[in-house]
């Protein structure tokens, strides 16, 4: 009897990564959520997880922890998510460098440590999918978003230089591209524009109002989690899955634009949507 595979996924609290574990969940996939706050992971558990695990992926021992508490019950990691970070608003002159050092702590450092930990299980099990999931803003970039957009364009090169260097294995980095997609992520970057950034001193300050003022539904293309939690179960069920993922529109439209127009023409239209 075929067993059902194994997935973990980080930062689960809310938005994409909570409903990708009740997506899969629901379609007999092997979930371990796992999210950064105590009470999240007892929510989680109240919601049916019971394999919900406490990780920051900022801290490496708790990665360590929750990759043996998995080959523990299950004896194999099939799938890893990286799937926790954030959204910065700022303009790179509003954005202190301690700031940005916080963004790549858990986009970038984070996601990395969970990689680099749990390769050599795959390695030893021969197998394994890790997905990276960056953003349509790992592609392109838009305006006031550098500390976000520098975060995702890193999980792109370590991404491409991981597929390099596991080539001749049966271990498949994947990096998922998402646009627009409804959960708490605008709020949450709003929230740390409002507590890293002197907005009243800052040259961008009415556009940063206008930011924190404006209606996250009228967001062109805007898809629901589902989105990319359907993918994901995609990806657990192909025995070769594909390199790169985009979901939404706004992404294939963007990724497209970056293809073909010089980078002048491009930055005028990332000016109209930022």
């Amino acid at each position: 009897m075929q067993k059902q595979p194994v997935i973990v996924i980080t930062g689960c609290s809310t938005g994409i990564g909570l409903e990708t574990a009740r997506y899969l969940k629901d379609r007999f996939i092997v979930v371990y959520p796992t999210a950064r706050d105590v009470n999240d992971v007892q929510m989680l558990r109240e919601l049916g997880f019971d394999n919900a695990l406490e990780l920051d992926v900022r801290d490496a021992s708790q990665i360590a922890s929750v990759i043996q508490s998995v080959l523990d019950s299950e004896g194999r990691i099939d799938t890893w998510f990286n799937n926790a970070g954030y959204g910065q608003v700022g303009a790179i002159e509003d954005i202190g460098t301690e700031v940005l050092k916080e963004q790549f702590e858990t986009n970038v450092f984070g996601l990395h440590e969970c990689t680099r930990q749990i390769i050599p299980i795959m390695r030893e099990q021969g197998f394994g999918k890790i997905i990276q999931h960056s953003s349509v803003l790992g592609i392109t970039s838009l305006f006031g978003r550098g500390a976000y957009n520098a975060s995702k364009y890193a999980v792109e090169g370590l991404t491409d230089t991981l597929r390099l260097e596991l080539h001749d294995t049966d271990i498949y980095p994947i990096l998922l591209n998402t646009g627009p997609v409804t959960s708490n992520f605008r709020e949450t970057a709003v929230k740390m524009l409002q507590k890293n950034v002197d907005i009243v001193s800052s040259h961008f300050a009415e556009r940063y109002r206008a930011n924190i003022e404006g209606d996250a539904k009228k967001v062109p293309f805007n898809e629901e989690a589902e989105a990319v939690a359907s993918v994901v179960h995609k990806i657990i069920l192909d025995p070769h899955p594909s390199p790169r993922y985009y979901i939404t529109k706004a992404t294939y439209i963007l990724g497209y634009a970056k293809r073909i127009l010089s980078t002048s023409w491009l930055d005028r239209l990332l000016l109209k949507i930022g």
